[in-house]
């Protein structure tokens, strides 16, 4: 088994990274991405410009690994996801060559000849990805490993309050879009409503306040779930160690404050309807809003499990995260700046030799930074390369954000979470102290599970 390669699904930040770790371990590897070319839904997003700056937005073996092609780490500044790109996320896939093949989508992974039941002589077969190649050509691809950094982009959750669609929802789906808007002139004069309370529905009020101020006919509603925790959803604070963030909420209460954007606070949305002007939405407690045109419902996003079925993978009940390190990242008491580095130890899976890492090991919960994800990439690879002690240790500092705080009382005062794009940095937690003192120790084999930097 040791002849076939470690198996990545995603090229996006973190499937990069822990491919370019494994290169330079000397391991072998294969990237499989769906897209037609590198980190696809960072380019769905390439228009947003991220919180952090360069220097946080690169993994280190992935710079050592573009070095000698003559690449430059760019050292300062706040890109687009476009540029994100196309300065480093592109060379690198570039770098990597042949290893990263596009257009092939998985759609599940098992073990040589076993479904998820069969215990018998388990973890000694392979793993068998199954994929659809560029070609519509159906693939069993075999692994001695599998990382899983498919993320969460393509799982938006829905708008309505209980995490399923809202009655209606599925059927006015020509009326609600689930990404942050690249063009907003098409809504100009109308009645427009975001649903959602983090940095994706920040970001898009503020795009749509800038056109209402072009186009005075065109009226913006901001829903959100929360009730008066709202206020501290928005950012801004002092204490915020990414100052672009806190500038985006400041900017934001400043629209609000100027009444160009209609805020409702504690609207749980339950249903759509049509009117005569276009949609009412209502809420579970009997409110609407009507004559609305178009709906920007930004409300998280969610893991694809489907894939997964056939090995046995431990998910947080609660979140859908990594079951082991769940209560870490739990937005209901964690917050972007106090959620700490994971790696192989962390996510340990029961299926020896199968991890999931970057915004999809983090399931529902939207803490996820972008070095996290790398940490879990280095930490993830050296396990794979039989290096227990780099694979132990912590490799990351990450200084408190200061802005996002736990969801607290859903109804109450208790604070907020951090919204989707968010790339950032946090605080520190070591693994040192995980090392069994025994001289055996080299010989075990653990395992580790990821999206999400953005995705």
């Amino acid at each position: 088994m040791s002849e076939l390669p470690v198996v990545v699904i995603g090229a996006g930040p973190q499937g990069l990274a822990v491919a370019a770790h494994l290169t330079e371990r000397g391991c072998d590897v294969i990237v499989l991405e769906r897209g037609s070319g590198p980190a696809t839904a960072v380019s769905e997003w390439g228009h947003v410009r991220l919180f952090s700056r360069w220097p946080e937005l690169t993994d280190a073996a992935s710079r050592r690994l573009l070095e000698p092609s003559g690449w430059t780490a760019p050292t300062d500044g706040y890109p687009t996801g476009a540029e994100w790109i196309v300065r480093y996320l592109a060379p690198l896939a570039e770098v990597l060559g042949e290893r990263v093949r596009y257009s092939t989508t998985v759609t599940g992974v098992a073990r040589k000849g076993r479904d998820r039941v069969v215990e018998s002589g388990r973890a000694g077969q392979p793993f068998v990805v199954h994929a659809i190649g560029a070609d519509g050509e159906e693939l069993r691809i075999g692994a001695r490993a599998v990382v899983d950094a498919s993320g969460t982009w393509g799982r938006p959750n829905p708008a309505g309050a209980e995490g399923l669609p809202a009655i209606g929802e599925t059927g006015f789906a020509s009326h609600i879009s689930y990404r942050i808007p690249d063009d907003v002139t098409a809504q100009a004069g109308r009645h427009v409503v975001v649903i959602g309370s983090g940095h994706s529905a920040t970001h898009t009020v503020l795009r749509l306040t800038a056109l209402a101020r072009r186009h005075p006919g065109t009226r913006v509603s901001w829903l959100m779930r929360r009730g008066k925790a709202a206020s501290r959803l928005l950012g801004g604070a002092t204490g915020d160690a990414l100052p672009k963030r806190a500038a985006l909420g400041a900017r934001a209460r400043k629209v609000i404050e100027s009444g160009l954007v209609d805020v409702i606070q504690g609207f749980r949305v339950a249903e759509f309807r049509a009117d005569e002007e276009g949609l009412t939405i209502i809420a579970d407690s009997g409110g609407a809003v009507s004559g609305v045109s178009h709906v920007f419902a930004l409300t998280g996003f969610r893991p694809d499990l489907g894939m997964l079925s056939e090995v046995r993978v431990a998910w947080d009940p609660t979140l859908e995260a990594v079951a082991g390190i769940a209560a870490d990242i739990d937005p209901n008491v964690h917050s972007c700046g106090s959620v700490g580095a994971t790696g192989a130890v962390e996510l340990t899976q029961p299926e020896d030799d199968f991890y999931i890492i970057g915004a999809k090991s983090y399931g529902r919960a939207p803490t996820f930074l972008a070095l996290t994800g790398f940490e879990q990439a280095r930490s993830v690879a050296a396990q794979l390369a039989g290096d227990l002690i780099a694979a132990r240790s912590t490799q990351l500092t990450l200084p408190a954000t200061g802005v996002c705080g736990g969801s607290g009382d859903f109804d109450g005062e208790g604070g907020g979470c951090c919204g989707n794009p968010l790339v950032q940095v946090g605080t520190v937690r070591a693994r040192m102290e995980l090392i069994p003192a025994t001289a055996d120790h080299a010989a075990e084999n653990s395992d580790s599970t990821p999206a999400r930097s953005i995705r």
